[in-house]
């Protein structure tokens, strides 16, 4: 069960280790939101999760871009 876990954590985006630095809550707590909350809503949460995800890639790439000295 554990190598489970391990496989998913490492190929996940980051969005809720991300909320949850941000907004000091527990990730455990911002992961089972995402989860019940798709189950209840048929998977709307899920489309939002992902747009977070683009987000933060989309971000992260413009960061890479901007930085001035990209190769020496």
């Amino acid at each position: 069960m554990n190598e489970i876990k391990l496989f998913f954590e490492e190929r996940a985006f980051g969005v809720c280790s991300k909320l949850g630095e941000k907004l000091h809550f527990p990730i455990d707590s911002i992961r089972l939101f995402f989860i019940y909350s798709s189950f209840i809503t048929l998977g709307s949460p899920i489309i939002v999760y992902v747009s977070m995800a683009m987000l933060m890639k989309v971000r992260k790439y413009l960061r890479k871009m901007n930085n001035p000295i990209l190769f020496d």
